[in-house]
């Protein structure tokens, strides 16, 4: 799901966690799980913002995001551990936005403020997609979703 969403919403959790008797502290425990996703995930971006930067990448325009490139491996290994999803197209492209985000900012210098980040993260929140009504079914996903 984290594909598709980084910044779920209660209401989104409990339409496509139908079979989750929702509660405060499992709606809390839920949200706190993508917020984790998202840390890790922003994590990564900035690990390989200065990892281009130190092998001497100059513009936005080099960094791509490919089904096989290093950045969507490690998250496709962290979301999708068993490789049973495709990767949406629409992933790749946010992680690629998300990764120029960082580069530049990083570039710029904007990283010596302590919230550099807010403003990357107020692009992301903005780039969310609709997610398959597989994800919606009472019975369970399908063995493989593809796009």
């Amino acid at each position: 799901m984290f594909f598709y969403t980084r910044y779920p919403s209660s209401g989104t959790l409990k339409t496509y966690f139908s079979d989750v008797k929702f509660n405060r502290c499992i709606t809390s425990q839920l949200i706190k799980w993508f917020s984790n996703f998202r840390e890790f995930f922003y994590i990564q971006m900035e690990k390989f913002s200065r990892q281009a930067l130190s092998d001497g990448v100059l513009s936005v325009e080099m960094l791509t995001v490919t089904r096989d490139s290093e950045l969507a491996r490690v998250l496709n290994q962290h979301y999708n551990k068993a490789n049973d999803y495709e990767i949406p197209s629409k992933f790749l492209e946010v992680s690629q936005i998300t990764l120029r985000e960082f580069f530049s900012a990083i570039s710029r210098g904007c990283d010596a403020d302590p919230s550099w980040k807010k403003s990357i993260y107020k692009v992301i929140c903005k780039l969310e997609c609709d997610i398959p009504d597989a994800f919606r079914s009472p019975h369970g996903l399908p063995d493989t979703v593809h796009e």
